[in-house]
């Protein structure tokens, strides 16, 4: 039997019973085939996670008590920040689950001169749902004990620039292997990647004003998709 990995944003304790959400009960009984008395693995992102069995499941009610809790982490040994310029948005789905899986903090979804995407009202507020559900999916997958945080920028001077901030760039940038030795020491990293076309001048000046310096990651252009999840797993390398 597949393992099963479900986050609920319940509070959680040892030897308590709760009741799950009518879609996650459909998850359990078509996706993974589970039954009464099965167990499943809680965790809610506050850290660890739990183990549980399932009491009951059925159309109706879906309850799990909860039995054991271990006080794991599964989170990089420092938060990394991914800024990711919006763009086409199965593109940006792609670096919001590789991210998750490769254990990005926080995700930052920005316009800028460049962006391919806009979006407003209940648009936006819909695409929002939809990319926080991609990142808890990734993070039930991966193991995660905690969830990415996401947010959206309406402009590039709405973005945070949390520890060492490095922004992707081709051009007239500091190389990888210059930035590299000092990465395990920062308090924090934050990564910008733009959009389909690139930073705008404007964009990049923008940029610097917060604090961010421009970086170059090797003699190949990747595209917008590949670069978050490229410097994640670099970094990841780079500490162990």
């Amino acid at each position: 039997m597949a393992h099963c990995r479900i986050y609920t944003d319940q509070d959680l304790s040892k030897q308590q019973s709760i009741t799950l959400s009518d879609d996650l009960g459909h998850y359990l009984r078509h996706v993974m085939r589970l039954h009464e008395g099965d167990a499943l693995t809680l965790f809610n992102g506050q850290g660890g996670e739990y183990q549980a069995s399932i009491d009951k499941l059925s159309k109706q009610l879906v309850s799990c008590h909860v039995e054991k809790f271990h006080d794991i982490s599964r989170e990089l040994s420092l938060p990394i920040h991914i800024v990711q310029c919006a763009n086409k948005s199965e593109k940006i789905e792609t670096v919001l689950q590789k991210g998750t899986e490769l254990g990005a903090t926080s995700f930052q979804i920005a316009n800028s001169q460049r962006t391919t995407l806009k979006l407003a009202g209940l648009k936006l507020e819909k695409r929002l749902e939809r990319w926080q559900r991609i990142i808890i999916e990734a993070a039930e997958q991966s193991e995660r004990t905690q969830i990415p945080t996401l947010h959206w920028r309406s402009r590039l001077s709405d973005i945070q620039c949390i520890g060492q901030s490095f922004a992707l760039h081709p051009h007239q940038a500091k190389p990888w292997t210059e930035i590299r030795d000092t990465l395990s020491q920062a308090s924090a990293i934050t990564f910008a990647v733009g959009p389909e076309g690139g930073w705008s001048h404007d964009d990049l000046a923008m940029l610097q004003t917060i604090g961010f310096q421009t970086l170059t990651f090797g003699t190949r252009i990747m595209r917008t998709e590949t670069a978050a999840p490229a410097l994640l797993a670099a970094t990841q390398a780079l500490l162990g």
